[in-house]
């Protein structure tokens, strides 16, 4: 036992609190033998002693007389605000405690198993300059290269929809978020070393560039930016940049694609116990109680992404090599439709017709019995194969997802951009999609929304268990756009042709220019599937 140096009660052991006055206490261990105990066992902490005067509430001052806030450690914060609430919980008067567990009894659940739940963290909001660079070699005779690359758009959290929620009661819909700003493009080309041979601005407002106009660098090689079009002069993703190398044997040629951007996090997911109170979108979020079934897809956005991204075979790869690689999106196979049975038999009762109960299930099933396959083959698998295989990498569990989607009528989308680690000290390559979930009915018209605009359409990583919600780590390059052929998918993965007489491109090589501005602040996203009923 021991005495609080506030007010002289006792206390024991192991308190951290004074339960007579309520101030934090020291856990003074001064002598030299439990010292080295305590270092030992692993266990060593920082002593406190009782201040020389009143402090606020909850600063101590350690056994070097600094005063340090303890209660600036989020987990302590939530340590003690669960304790007042169980101490406030058992005061209550027995009828009234039953009550309340049968109401809050899942949800206070699902708050004490994210506790230690793993977790990602990500920036609030980050600005960098993202480089793509490629080099191309020419080892024989005169060579030459033709190269697309998407120029990349500003993304609003209302990418591709045509309202935000329209209010039958006069109310003015929330503004948007800009999820992604670019700053600035620029083209470099050099030689190799650190020499740049030319350094090119290139437009985002969308302005063109003609063939007949282009620039022809200082080594010869031609750049412009036509617009989308047909030809073979045009471009034929959105807007792109056009390069044409021309190389002489023993050349090497780096070009550079570098973009400025301001990206922030955004969420489409209302979970007051997962997501961040400072990322932005949960009020206007979704989640299973809010959430419309399957019948009311063609009922939003006037049915336009139920008939662009529903079609149960989707993106056929065609034959290379003599084998036939298939669609990539496929909700026909047999393994899809069993797994997506499998997954509606495991939701609770009354939501086996929820959408979003459907798409989350899913989500998480990919996250339970899919790992990640850091050498995916080339073509990449197809849903069903990599349901099949159960492993695939970002491309081919997407393309997993949005079978098991399809086969439901839940409109999915593709996303290609690049992925970074925390430190924006990695990229690579990096695929994932787009879903479109109804609000409920009831839930609209409670709140005075015109049903037509009553949905959300957001962004899901299964790999990166990213559900509903964009983090900037993750770079924009294109968002797919509805193409009955399949022709921009295409294009998207094949930018260009070059010669075959000695002239070889690496893949593209991702890098961090520069300092990351990211000073304010960061959230974590946890790892753990969610409750649904």
């Amino acid at each position: 036992m021991g005495t609080c140096p506030y007010c002289q009660s006792v206390t024991y052991t192991g308190d951290t609190i004074c339960y007579t006055c309520g101030r934090i206490l020291a856990n003074i261990r001064s002598d030299k033998f439990a010292m080295e105990q305590q270092f030992h066992r692993g266990s060593l902490e920082t002593t406190f002693k009782m201040t020389k005067k009143p402090m606020k509430g909850g600063v101590v001052q350690t056994h070097t007389g600094r005063a340090v806030n303890i209660m600036k450690n989020r987990r302590n914060r939530t340590r003690h605000l669960v304790l007042l609430f169980f101490v406030a919980f058992i005061m209550l008067a027995p009828q009234v405690r039953e009550n309340l567990f049968q109401k809050w009894a899942p949800g206070l659940q699902e708050y004490i198993m994210l506790i230690p739940a793993q977790y990602h963290l990500y920036d609030n909001e980050a600005t960098y300059t993202l480089d793509r660079s490629i080099v191309v070699t020419n080892s024989d005779s005169t060579g030459w290269l033709y190269e697309d690359i998407v120029i990349p758009t500003d993304v609003e959290s209302l990418y591709g929809q045509s309202t935000d929620f329209t209010y039958t009661n006069g109310d003015v819909p929330s503004p948007t978020t800009s999820i992604q700003k670019i700053s600035s493009v620029s083209l470099v080309l050099s030689s190799g070393g650190s020499v740049v041979d030319d350094l090119i601005s290139i437009p985002t407002n969308g302005s063109v560039l003609s063939y007949e106009d282009k620039i022809v660098t200082s080594k010869g090689h031609y750049v412009w930016w036509p617009g989308y079009g047909a030809d073979n002069l045009s471009c034929h993703v959105g807007n792109c940049v056009k390069l044409e190398l021309h190389l002489n044997p023993g050349d090497t040629v780096i070009f550079s694609f570098q973009v400025t951007i301001t990206s922030t996090s955004y969420s489409w997911w209302d979970d007051s116990f997962r997501v961040d109170s400072r990322v932005a979108g949960m009020e206007d979020g979704i989640n299973v109680e809010k959430s419309g079934d399957f019948s009311d897809i063609a009922l939003r956005g006037g049915g336009q992404r139920a008939q662009e991204f529903t079609s149960q075979n989707w993106y056929d790869r065609g034959t290379r090599g003599g084998v036939n690689h298939g669609y990539a999106i496929n909700s026909q196979m047999e393994i899809v439709e069993s797994t997506a049975a499998l997954i509606s038999s495991d939701l609770p009762e009354g939501l086996q017709d929820n959408a979003y109960a459907f798409a989350r299930a899913a989500f998480d099933y990919l996250h339970e019995h899919v790992t990640y396959d850091k050498n995916a083959p080339n073509p990449a698998r197809s849903g069903p194969l990599c349901l099949e295989d159960s492993t695939g990498d970002c491309d081919e569990q997407t393309n997993a997802f949005l079978s098991l989607l399809r086969v439901k009528g839940i409109p999915g989308w593709y996303v290609f951009g690049a992925l970074t680690d925390s430190n924006y000290g990695y990229w690579e390559a990096h695929g994932w999609g787009y879903i479109l979930l109804p609000m409920s009915d009831s839930w609209c018209n409670e709140n005075d929304i015109e049903l037509d605009t009553c949905f959300v359409e957001a962004s899901v990583d299964v790999v990166n268990n990213k559900w509903l919600i964009h983090t900037p780590n993750a770079y924009i390059a294109w968002i797919e756009e509805p193409d009955s052929t399949g022709s921009l998918l295409n294009s998207y993965y094949s930018p260009g042709k070059y010669s075959s007489n000695g002239l070889e491109r690496a893949p593209p090589f991702y890098s961090t220019l520069g300092d990351v501005d990211a000073s304010g602040g960061k959230h974590q996203v946890k790892s753990l599937a969610e409750k649904l009923g």
